[in-house]
């Protein structure tokens, strides 16, 4: 009998009985607490932030350099450079905002898509008509988000657009009336 028992332990364990390794495991656990997702959440975001100031600077230091050079070129200033820097930061923030939105709705999304399910399997639906509901509500959410989505993220870029062109012209204005005053 000791013998099938060290024969038992000498063998490799069946694949149905193997454990996971102990690093998937920890994985497991550290993804399932709310906190790990808060700290995900605010990394994507910081990163968002940190990536779309430094576009911002690099995009005002860019038409600062337009603008000194057709300032010293010609003494009418041309105002396309302070359209395109616009139209440039209107549309990048307008897609981070569509993100932003995106990643807000997407567990309300879930939640309200389960609780229709949910709903139509209690009402005693088959499973068959249950999963071709469950498909035509996944196509009627998943075209409502995305009507919202551009819907918002256009507004924004369009505002964005249009106070940047305000600002970059207001201050460009600015800082050529007092060189030439000084003149």
């Amino acid at each position: 009998m000791a013998k099938v028992e060290d024969e038992q332990q000498q063998q490799p364990p069946n694949s149905s009985s193997m454990e996971p390794p102990s690093s998937y495991i920890f994985l497991l656990n550290i993804m399932s607490k709310r906190r790990t997702w808060a700290c995900l959440f605010l990394l994507v975001y910081g990163t968002l932030l940190t990536s779309s100031w430094n576009f911002l600077k690099s995009m005002l230091s860019w038409y600062n350099l337009q603008a000194q050079s057709s300032s010293s070129s010609s003494s009418s200033s041309s105002g396309w450079p302070a359209i395109y820097t616009s139209v440039i930061l209107g549309t990048v923030f307008g897609i981070l905002s569509m993100v932003a939105a995106l990643v807000v709705m997407v567990p309300a999304i879930l939640v309200t898509w389960i609780t229709i399910v949910v709903l139509l399997a209690f009402f005693g639906k088959p499973k068959r008509t249950l999963v071709v509901e469950g498909r035509k509500i996944t196509r009627e959410i998943f075209g409502f988000v995305v009507k919202i989505l551009l819907k918002e993220g256009n507004l924004v870029a369009a505002v964005c657009a249009v106070l940047g062109y305000f600002a970059l012209v207001r201050r460009n204005n600015y800082d050529g009336q007092p060189s030439a005053a000084v003149d």
